[in-house]
């Protein structure tokens, strides 16, 4: 029916239960603002409780809490469902529920809302109380105490009086037109009521009945007419639809709606308003209306009641809505950072949505709905303004005007602020800063020091020179980042100081063996706060530098301890500052430490020479060598010695060409580049020796038949004092001299024919007899033939007509074996020349057989002359069958070896044959014992090339006592004994040995003449790092540089070992055949030239390690070489054999074959060639290795092969 349609009648009601479906699941809040609902539904709708439904799409929507609300009433939190079930409502009461997504830390989304009435319960109890004739009362009990009822009560009767009720409705009446209502009762007459049904009808027509009140009881009236009667009524105005809220504000609210009668111009409109507790009424002529004067965030309802001229008002449209809140006020911020800003504000309202925009790049703004009256916004951009705009929202979510503000964060606080550079009186600085807006910042810094702002400057870069400083002061530097906007971030600090300046005039008091009192001065105005860190650095600018000594002090003076003896250091001052310690420009001075004095001072004489050896160890520090002072008497000498390195190593030394038995004083003195030592002395005397023997012969002559007498001179006592004197005879005419060997022979030996020579007398010089009236010539005179008796021997009567002869033997030292004979070995003994032949007279007793004696003396003599000369050729012919090879030299001047080299080549090289034959066994005698232990076999690489014990290299001791083996021999050169080493080529056990005869015995140049493979034989392993640096035990070898030539290498290293360090050259020859010569003898010669410019250039005590496979023949050939050059160059003579001699006396077969040693003499031989053909130039080339090896490249200049015509 039109007019008249159904009603809304809203009432709240508390305590509403709510049943959820669904799952339960919490997940994780997203961090954006979640997305409303949508598609809400009403899935079904009883009187007390009404279940919904709804959709959200997002990808986290299983993890939100829904929000649902009725007003302030009902507020339902639920987890992760997609429906509710509302239970414990009033029946037939309208409802408006708003729902929102929430996330986990309260983020809501927008609300939506949905409208709900629930069912009215049905009225109960209906029944007739009472009933007439043209009336009837009806009563009933209702619940429904909010709702409209509109109650339409028909009844009928049929012909067969049923009881059942026919419900009829009117319609397509006109609102407010008058017609009539036809109420007929069937009577018996039909046919007086034509045109109707064959039924009659009763119709009760009610009114609409509002505001029932609850449990009430109604009654109306019924009318029942027999007859047709006919009454006017009209319809009530039309009703209001389709009711809009088309505007609100905080004050105001516009409405609209729609009225579908023709006629609705002449009606007017009852607007009434409601909301908390009080109303008013406002009146329209319009299908609008604007509502002033509310309050704000205020839950309002709206009736429009129509009404036509005079008409009863019709049926009205109803609206409900929240009044938008007021704006907040007061909305600030009150702190930010560079990530954060919080903001705060007052308001009415109860929640809130604020929009975050960024304003540099305009990305899409962000939402952020809170309930509270502040927010802290995070997760911003440092150095970047935002917008912030806020909407007060009513709880329906209806918002308000909106408020603004612009505020930027916080630029990043710089770091990694760096002093660049920092003199005494300016620092630059720079810094970091990594925001994504840094391009545009600026940066506000300031310089303070005691309290005094000696900068203050904005600046638009990220580093900056501050200057006009003040040296060695304390700066604190504070940089503020700057937006454009004059935003600042939180200031960054760094303490920094400027250099304090160098120290000035440096004292040095008092200098000693190992300690230096040093004093300075400063000048600058902080250097109260001054420390001082005080280095000395050993060794100077020649010397590399082996260690330094650190002392900080926080005084202008120190005294420094523990420093090496004699050795020159470069003190440095260094003034500091601030806690990093930091230095100013050195002062700096040098000074050398005393000398110290060797430990003790050995003096030995040697025995039977005129020669005191020497023996101190190396002391402490370094030394430029060392003063030795030998004095006797009035004589004197001073002699220089050179420098030891080690104080591991006691040095010898043979003071020489002194007198015998004579006490001398030795005095050593350390030198340095300081002052020297204290001298060590010591007194010693020289050996005796054997006596010189006297020039004289002694004299003798006959003084009976059977005795003489000798006449003899003093022994000249210069090879210390004569201690005794013996009187030798012989009969024997054969030699001029005797020897030990006749010491030990007696009278008793004469007499049984042992021997033609005896001792007869043995004289004593503590029982000396000077013959009277002697002169010193013949100060001596012995009977011999007296029967006397001198510790063992018998002076035995002598035979006459016996020819005898007399040697005087004079001793400076005489020692006897058990039987009282002299012992010839040990004796100090030289003897003098025999005497002159003399004959005994016969004996007078038998005078008679004179003329027979006579007769048979005389065969006798002659059979004895006979059997003398037979002897002397048997033995004369057995000795020119053994060579005793004595000879030690063969010098030979420059001018004569073409003649000397022609002759030796004779008869393919006869003569050069016979020396080199005579060389064979030199020095093979000596001993060995240090190659031959067990421990040490293994570290020779050949068993029949085993170094000399006197010349062996000794290596330090680690941990064995055979630590100090190594193959190697120190050789000489032309100025010094020990000019080279000659070694072995290393086995795989003995490189770190090798390594460490390099470092330990000061190596800067190595020669090596093998290949490491030769003939598909290891001659030698690879010694030396290919690429990368490698350790051979304590030692680091790094090869810097190689450059390979056809016939030699050369290769630089760096040998180092802990923090010292010093260069190393190899040079290495690869065209000279194991046991054989190079081709020709210039390829040699320039290479022992372009070694030896080298050598000139190395430290004077430095050797040269020369190796081939066994270190003897190839080495042997290379040192002879560089020794016969030098003295060519020195002597203007040569001596092959002599230097090879030399050679073999320090290592076993040093030029190992016959046709090395012929290449020896031929390379002499174009050498002299060369210079006589004016062709020096060849030999004397410019090959100085510190060039860029230009003249490295071997030339052909004699072409020779092997020291022959091609």
């Amino acid at each position: 029916m039109e007019p008249g349609g159904g009603n809304r009648v809203e009432s709240p009601r508390t305590g509403a239960h709510v049943v959820l479906g669904g799952r339960r699941n919490w997940g994780v809040a997203p961090s954006a603002e979640p997305n409303p609902v949508f598609d809400i539904e009403v899935v079904s709708m009883g009187t007390t409780e009404v279940t919904l439904t709804w959709k959200n799409l997002d990808q986290a929507a299983s993890e939100y809490r829904y929000v649902v609300h009725s007003g302030k009433e009902i507020k339902v939190i639920t987890k992760q469902h997609i429906n509710v079930t509302i239970t414990d409502l009033e029946p037939g009461t309208y409802y408006v529920f708003f729902i929102s997504p929430e996330l986990k830390d309260g983020t809501q989304g927008s609300p939506k809302a949905v409208t709900v009435t629930t069912k009215p319960n049905p009225v109960s109890e209906l029944q007739v109380t009472d009933v007439g004739i043209a009336e009837a009362t009806l009563s009933w009990h209702s619940d429904n105490s909010t709702v409209a009822t509109h109650m339409l009560l028909e009844g009928f009767e049929d012909e067969t009086n049923s009881s059942s009720q026919v419900l009829l409705n009117i319609s397509g009446l006109e609102p407010g037109f008058h017609k009539q209502l036809i109420n007929a009762c069937r009577m018996m007459m039909e046919h007086r009521f034509s045109g109707f049904k064959s039924h009659a009808l009763s119709l009760f027509v009610l009114d609409w009945i509002h505001a029932l009140r609850k449990n009430g009881s109604f009654t109306f009236p019924a009318g029942h007419v027999a007859n047709f009667f006919t009454f006017p009524f009209s319809t009530d105005s039309s009703q209001v639809v389709n009711i809009q809220v088309e505007e609100v504000s905080d004050t105001e609210v516009k409405l609209a709606w729609e009225n579908s009668d023709n006629s609705s111009s002449s009606y007017t409109y009852r607007i009434h308003v409601a909301a908390d507790g009080h109303s008013f009424d406002q009146n329209s002529n319009n299908t609008y209306v604007a509502i002033r004067g509310l309050n704000s965030s205020t839950l309002y309802n709206f009736t429009v009641y129509p009404k036509r001229n005079q008409d009863p008002e019709g049926q009205p449209a109803f609206a409900q809505t929240y009044t938008a809140p007021h704006p907040v006020s007061d909305f600030r911020v009150q702190d930010f950072t560079t990530t954060s800003i919080s903001l705060a504000w007052n308001s009415e309202a109860s929640s809130f949505r604020i929009l975050v925009q960024e304003l540099t790049n305009h990305s899409l703004p962000r939402n952020e709905t809170h309930q509270e009256k502040q927010l802290l916004v995070t997760g911003l951009t440092p150095g970047t303004p935002y917008c912030f705009e806020i909407f007060p929202q009513a709880p329906d979510g209806r918002e308000g005007l909106s408020r603004k503000l612009v505020q930027t964060t916080e630029p990043s606080i710089v770091s990694d602020i760096e002093v660049v550079s920092v003199n005494t009186t300016a620092i630059h600085l720079k810094w970091q800063n990594r925001d994504n807006a840094s391009l545009g910042y600026r940066y506000h810094l300031l310089v303070e020091t005691d309290g005094s702002w000696v900068f203050n400057s904005t600046i638009g870069f990220l580093n900056e020179t501050i200057g006009d400083l003040v040296p060695g002061t304390r700066y604190n530097v504070t940089i503020y980042p700057e937006v454009g906007n004059g935003t600042k971030g939180s200031p960054a600090s760094k303490v920094v100081y400027t250099r304090p300046s160098p120290v000035s005039t440096i004292n040095i008091s008092s200098i000693s063996t190992t300690e230096v009192t040093l004093s300075w001065q400063e000048t600058d105005s902080a250097s109260t706060g001054y420390t001082y860190l005080i280095i000395l650095v050993e060794g100077g600018s020649v010397s590399p530098v082996s260690t330094s000594i650190n002392q900080t002090l926080t005084v202008r003076n120190a005294t420094i301890t523990d420093l090496s003896p004699g050795t020159f250091y470069e003190v440095r001052i260094y003034s500091q500052v601030g806690e990093d310690a930091l230095q100013g420009e050195p002062g700096h001075t040098s000074f050398c430490t005393d000398a110290a004095s060797v430990a003790f001072l050995e003096c030995n004489p040697v025995p039977k020479q005129s020669t005191l050896t020497l023996r101190w160890p190396c002391p402490p520090g370094m030394n430029n060598g060392f003063s030795l002072t030998v004095h006797s008497g009035e004589w004197s000498q001073e002699i220089s010695l050179p420098p030891c390195n080690s104080t591991d190593v006691t040095d010898d030394f043979n003071v020489t060409h002194l007198n015998y038995s004579t006490a001398y004083s030795i005095s050593l003195t350390t030198l340095s580049c300081g002052k020297k030592s204290f001298p060590i002395q010591n007194v010693s005397q020289t050996s005796i020796t054997d006596p010189p023997p006297p020039d004289g012969l002694p004299n003798i002559f006959p003084i009976s038949h059977n005795s003489l007498k000798v006449k003899f001179g003093k022994f000249e006592a210069s090879h210390g004092p004569i201690t005794a004197y013996a009187v030798i005879l012989t009969t024997d005419g054969s030699g001029n001299k005797s020897s030990a060997d006749f010491l030990k022979y007696t009278y008793d030996d004469f007499k049984k024919g042992t021997s033609k020579t005896y001792v007869t007398y043995l004289m004593s010089m503590k029982e000396e007899r000077a013959a009277s009236a002697l002169s010193d010539v013949l100060k001596y005179e012995v009977i011999v033939g007296n029967e006397s008796t001198t510790d063992g021997y018998y002076n035995g009567k002598l035979e006459p007509l016996s020819s005898y002869r007399a040697c005087i033997a004079g001793f400076t030292n005489i020692t006897f074996d058990s039987l009282h004979l002299i012992n010839g070995t040990e004796s100090y003994v030289s003897f003098s020349l025999y005497s002159d032949a003399v004959s005994l007279p016969q004996n007078p007793a038998v005078i008679c057989g004179a003329v027979f004696g006579c007769i048979f003396g005389a065969l006798v003599i002659v059979a004895v002359g006979g059997f003398i000369f037979w002897r002397r050729k048997r033995k004369d012919a057995k000795n020119s069958d053994v060579s005793f090879s004595q000879i030690k030299s063969k010098i030979i001047k420059v001018e004569n070896f073409e003649s000397y080299f022609k002759k030796q080549q004779a008869d393919s090289n006869c003569g050069f044959a016979e020396e080199y034959e005579d060389l064979k066994l030199i020095g093979v005698n000596q001993p060995k014992f240090a190659a031959e232990i067990p421990e040490n076999r293994g570290k020779n690489r050949y068993n029949n090339v085993l170094p000399y014990d006197i010349s062996r290299v000794k290596l330090s001791i680690q941990t064995q006592v055979t630590d100090d083996y190594i193959n190697a021999n120190y050789m000489p050169g032309y100025y010094s004994k020990r000019d080279f080493i000659a070694t072995q080529g290393p086995l795989p056990n003995t490189l770190k040995d090798f390594w460490r005869m390099v470092w330990e015995k000061n190596i800067y140049s190595i020669v090596m003449l093998t290949k490491c493979v030769e003939q598909g034989r290891t001659k030698c392993e690879e010694y030396w790092p290919s690429k990368q640096t490698q350790n051979y035990g304590d030692i680091t070898v790094g090869i810097i540089s190689e450059i390979i030539l056809p016939e030699w290498t050369i290769r630089d290293f760096t040998v180092k070992n802990t923090s010292e360090s010093h260069p190393l050259r190899q040079f290495h020859f690869t065209s000279w055949p194991d046991h054989g010569v190079p081709d020709t003898t210039d390829l040699l010669i320039n290479f022992r030239y372009l070694v030896n410019d080298y050598m000139k250039q190395s430290p004077p005590e430095s050797p040269v390690l020369v190796h081939c496979s066994a270190g003897v023949g190839r080495t042997g050939t290379f040192i002879a070489i560089d020794r016969l050059i030098h003295q060519m160059e020195n002597e203007n003579a040569v001596d092959v054999y002599g230097i090879v001699y030399d050679l073999r006396l320090h290592r076993p077969l040093m030029v190992q074959t016959e046709d090395q040693y012929v290449f020896l003499n031929q390379c002499v031989w174009d050498i002299i060639k060369s210079q006589k053909d004016s062709k020096a130039d060849l030999i004397y080339q410019n090959t100085t290795a510190m060039t860029i090896y230009e003249n490295l490249e071997p030339m052909t200049a004699f072409g020779k092969t092997n020291g022959y015509i091609a």
